[in-house]
């Protein structure tokens, strides 16, 4: 967009290609000439800019800087303008990356909290006797609790394996009964 004719002054704005999520960093260039432009670097600057950070900036204004100064004697505003498309470029691939980075950091933290949930006591022989006692100790005592429970309830049936061990006639009854 031309802002004057004398001197000229004029914006450019540079967007940088798509990233990954259709994320995009961009800025809007003034540039201004001088009354010797080429053999004086134009007046330049940032207008306007979205999603960049202030070192991002920065970077912005030294590489137009040094761009500026290895063109002098020749028209440059493409060159500078170049520049900084590829700059912005190489800020959607770095924003890029850091996102990548930190999702797999993310990812060694989880796995790092898995391990710790699932990293207990390691298993010796005393401590496995101690589970044991108190394991044995535990199975006695609900047994009980379920017995004491059985004869307050009057449940003194027994099963028929209880029977058959218990009375030995049971053994040859079947017999007896299929002979007569």
């Amino acid at each position: 967009t031309v802002l004057s004719e004398k001197p000229t002054t004029f914006t450019i704005t540079v967007t940088s290609e798509a990233g990954e999520n259709d994320e995009t960093v961009q800025t809007t260039l003034k540039f201004t000439y001088r009354e010797k432009y080429p053999d004086e670097t134009p007046l330049y600057e940032i207008v306007s800019q979205e999603n960049l950070d202030d070192n991002d900036v920065t970077d912005i204004l030294k590489l137009l800087e040094q761009q500026a100064e290895e063109n002098l004697g020749m028209v440059m505003i493409f060159t500078l303008v170049s520049a900084v498309q590829e700059k912005l470029n190489e800020i959607v691939d770095q924003i890029k990356t850091r996102r990548e980075e930190e999702k797999k950091q993310k990812e060694r933290e989880a796995e790092e909290e898995e391990k710790q949930r699932f990293h207990g006591t390691p298993v010796t022989i005393e401590n496995f006797l101690n589970w044991k006692a108190k394991f044995d100790a535990e199975l006695l005592e609900i047994k009980r609790k379920k017995m004491k429970e059985e004869e307050q309830a009057g449940k003194n049936k027994l099963s028929g394996k209880q029977l058959f061990e218990m009375d030995h006639n049971l053994d040859t009854s079947d017999i007896q009964f299929l002979e007569e």
